[in-house]
């Protein structure tokens, strides 16, 4: 069975909103990219908090992702539903493979490997483990 396990928040101060988290509700830093953004956890569900870069975007909830077993199972059915089947995610992004959605247009990623360990595409395939 598939799994949430993470949500993104796009925000103007991913720093801000980390020390919120991280005060407020205890939840722990997994890793801080180079590019701004801050991964948080309740050692349950994660949370990506994500640097707003887009003119005009809303702040809010931009995504959410679910551990699955079985990449290509998930893919047909959701080309069942006439949809087009999940895109792989640009190799710098640590936390999911694949990037798809549903019916309405929701964001999800879609992830074999987890969210708890920072694993890049490249290192993947170089058999590379990050902490």
């Amino acid at each position: 069975m598939a799994k949430i396990k993470h949500i993104a928040i796009v925000t103007m101060d991913p720093p801000k909103l980390a020390e919120f988290y991280t005060k407020v509700f205890d939840m722990k830093i997994l890793h801080q990219s180079k590019g701004g953004a801050t991964y948080l956890t309740d050692g349950y569900l994660n949370v990506a908090l994500l640097p707003n870069k887009a003119e005009g975007k809303p702040n809010g909830l931009n995504h959410f992702g679910f551990e699955i077993e079985d990449q290509e199972e998930i893919a047909k059915r959701i080309v069942k539903f006439g949809i087009n089947p999940p895109a792989p995610r640009p190799r710098n992004r640590p936390y999911a493979e694949k990037r798809g959605c549903d019916p309405e247009g929701n964001n999800f990623d879609l992830s074999v490997h987890g969210f708890q360990q920072v694993e890049y595409e490249a290192d993947r395939e170089r058999g590379v483990k990050r902490v």
